[in-house]
């Protein structure tokens, strides 16, 4: 085997270790957000602390806004041990917000959107991975339409028009489907790159993590909504 030969088959390892840990990370956040959630249902003193003041439960959310605002810019200066506790606290943060649904839809719906979920984000996410196509410009009108869509959320919730809360559903599917696809050739592009030690590799796994559980945690969100079968 020539050294060029031995090149290519390092780099392809390396670039399947990096997928790997980026998936492994995403998988642990989701199931500690899950566990947590299932947690906080089951207790009602949990409950009522959070869901009891608009200032309990709001102060989560901006400290999720916080943690991730942190893992994004400032993840280069962290350490390793900073990033991982900043991940798992937010994972364990976004489980307490998220058990609402508990309340809100049934067991069934809950499960059915999962699964849903997680067979779409598979399927698109090897699309991402395998397509020889560039999805740069995909992304972009994603991005451009989340924010469109955010704006559209907010509008909604003082017009509380049926036909912006379908159109916003709907859309969403499609940005969050996009955004999976995009995302993970992304990370495929960065680990394509190189890392100049394991520590900026473990960090880039983490941020890599956050952005593909975030798009997981979005559209299930949308299809759960979708499937309308509340309590």
């Amino acid at each position: 085997m020539d050294m060029q030969t031995m090149g290519i088959k390092n780099e392809g390892e390396l670039q399947k270790r990096y997928i790997l840990k980026v998936y492994i990370w995403m998988a642990v956040a989701l199931t500690i957000t899950a566990i947590t959630a299932r947690i906080t249902v089951s207790s009602i003193n949990i409950l009522e602390f959070i869901f009891s003041s608009n200032v309990i439960f709001y102060g989560l959310i901006l400290i999720e806004l916080g943690l991730v605002m942190l893992l994004s810019r400032r993840i280069n200066t962290m350490k390793v041990s900073s990033a991982i506790a900043a991940f798992i606290i937010y994972s364990v943060v976004n489980g307490l917000t998220l058990s609402s649904i508990f309340l809100a839809y049934t067991y069934s719906s809950i499960a059915t959107a999962f699964f849903i979920t997680a067979g779409t984000f598979v399927v698109m996410s090897i699309y991402g991975y395998v397509t020889k196509n560039d999805l740069t410009r995909v992304g972009s009108i994603c991005i451009m339409g989340l924010i469109g869509l955010i704006i559209a959320s907010i509008a909604n919730l003082f017009m509380n028009s049926e036909l912006i809360y379908w159109i916003t559903s709907y859309a969403g599917v499609l940005i969050f489907i996009g955004l999976i696809s995009y995302d993970t050739q992304k990370l495929k592009m960065i680990s394509m790159s190189g890392f100049n030690d394991e520590s900026m590799e473990q960090k880039s796994a983490i941020v890599g993590a956050l952005s593909l559980y975030l798009d997981f945690i979005n559209l299930f969100l949308i299809i759960l909504r979708l499937l309308s079968r509340k309590r």
